[in-house]
């Protein structure tokens, strides 16, 4: 049986779902609009679904995804500093080289998520889930990670110089040549934590 080809652009709130799916600029522009009016309760509004998009290389710089679903997008290399992603999913996230510098993602869900190399200097990642996240090499000087959640997290090799890490729960995490010069780990949960490969 013969498959009916789709025109472009019908159905593209489920083509947001699949993880092939890269939105266009002007789609992703419209849908940060569109999120915008959902958060101040605007009835043309609706809340950002990039789930398990290609947000590839994409430049995110200083926008809005405050309680967005991105969780399994694709943001290899996408720039993302000074962005608004308060709790926000991003689980599962393909996050590897990503500039969240100055980001805010408090109470962010991160579970999971790939943020190998990432930049996230001076991040705001307070109470955060990144538990099982992977951080190899990742820069996290300055970040503050208070009342974070990395529990089981890879953080071979991360950068965290004068991070704050205040009553972070840091079970089973591993911390193989970690730089903590600077860090406060005051009341920090280091059961279990691993110092090598």
């Amino acid at each position: 049986m013969a498959k009916v080809p789709i025109p472009e652009g019908v159905f593209l709130n489920w083509n947001l779902s699949r993880k092939k799916y890269k939105p266009t600029p002007s789609e992703i522009e419209e849908i940060l609009n569109k999120h915008k009016l959902w958060l101040v309760g605007h009835g043309s509004g609706k809340r950002a679904n990039l789930s398990g998009a290609d947000l590839s290389g994409a430049g995110l710089n200083d926008a809005d995804l405050r309680v967005a679903y991105l969780s399994n997008a694709n943001l290899f290399g996408a720039t993302l500093r000074g962005a608004q992603l308060n709790r926000a999913d991003l689980s599962n996230a393909n996050l590897t080289s990503a500039d969240l510098s100055g980001a805010f993602l408090r109470n962010a869900d991160l579970s999971n998520a790939i943020l190998r190399d990432a930049d996230l200097t001076d991040t705001s990642l307070s109470s955060a889930n990144l538990s099982n996240a992977n951080l190899y090499m990742a820069d996290l000087r300055g970040a503050s990670l208070s009342n974070a959640n990395l529990f089981g997290a890879s953080l071979k090799y991360t950068n965290l110089r004068q991070a704050n890490l205040f009553s972070a729960d840091l079970t089973n995490a591993n911390l193989y040549n970690a730089d903590l010069s600077g860090a406060d780990l005051t009341d920090a949960d280091l059961t279990g934590t691993k110092y090598w490969s």
